[in-house]
């Protein structure tokens, strides 16, 4: 079965000049055409869409994605040095995990400041923020 750019915008919840984007950056293949001029899209890229935008929302840039797919695609010149990004990567997600946990510690100490009936005139979260040696 094959989708018109209209069709995959909406299943897929992009919009047309996304789709072209990737096109471009040779995230997704470029389609057919239709006797009228239609992009017709197969099947499969729907689900090449939805994992580019699932990835993306982890925090992975078009660039990484598209040395990811290159294993997906077995393109030997994209699968280059996997190894040394795979290893980035890891530390990358590593320092965010910690970031992360820095913050979860930092809500936590904030949310137990919070006064219950949420009166923002004497609220310590603010002055907490306020105060930059106290969160830090």
């Amino acid at each position: 079965m094959r989708y018109r750019s209209g069709d995959i915008s909406k299943l897929c919840n992009v919009n047309k000049e996304t789709l072209r984007y990737y096109e471009r950056k040779g995230l997704i293949a470029e389609p057919v055409r239709s006797d009228t001029g239609y992009r017709l899209y197969p099947e499969d890229t729907i689900n090449r869409i939805m994992f580019i935008k699932r990835i993306q929302e982890l925090g992975f840039t078009l660039s990484e994605i598209d040395k990811l797919l290159g294993v997906v695609d077995k393109d030997d010149v994209r699968c280059a040095d996997m190894h040394d990004f795979v290893v980035q990567k890891l530390e990358d997600v590593r320092l965010k995990i910690r970031d992360l946990e820095r913050i979860e510690c930092m809500l936590k100490d904030l949310k137990g400041r919070c006064p219950d009936e949420k009166a923002i005139h004497e609220c310590p979260i603010i002055e907490a923020l306020i105060d930059k040696e106290e969160i830090l």
